[in-house]
């Protein structure tokens, strides 16, 4: 799954375009519940330089990075919505956004949190976590922190 990207970017695929991301949710539901987190899908593609920039910025971010690692299943859920895949490229695409409750509406990347059965609890707009050409830090910690299972459950 992990490849590099072009080298417009320089960043790291990790969009996986070979899965079918409905199963990749379920999958990570079973795992998230068995270990009493939440899931954080980040839809987007390896066509998004935004999603991978921020892909970048929380691995290399040991603080966040923890954050996630301690409370999510984070999984980056790969959305193509373009024609020339067909017509169940089509159909798998509309019943993802069905499912994430039309996250797309926000662009992308768009971070749709998830409770243990898998019901929409939050979906986060990127575009207020960003600072110039990247993602500032401090509104990124907030928005893990705040959703946390720990916090939501209070």
């Amino acid at each position: 799954m992990a490849q590099w990207a072009n080298a417009q970017t320089g960043l790291k695929k990790v969009y996986d375009e070979d899965i079918n991301p409905m199963e990749q949710i379920d999958q990570a539901l079973v795992k998230a519940k068995a270990e009493g987190k939440f899931v954080i899908c980040q839809v987007g593609g390896n066509w998004c330089p935004w999603c991978l920039r921020f892909a970048d910025f929380i691995t290399n971010d040991t603080t966040i990075s923890r954050v996630i690692d301690e409370n999510f299943e984070y999984i980056h859920v790969n959305y193509n919505p373009r024609k020339s895949g067909g017509e169940a490229q089509q159909l798998q695409a509309a019943a993802l956004m069905a499912r994430l409750d039309n996250c797309g509406r926000f662009g992308y990347p768009v971070f749709v949190v998830l409770d243990e059965e898998g019901k929409v609890i939050h979906i986060q707009d990127s575009s207020f976590l960003e600072e110039g050409q990247g993602y500032n830090q401090e509104k990124v910690l907030r928005f893990f922190k705040n959703w946390t299972p720990k916090v939501v459950r209070k």
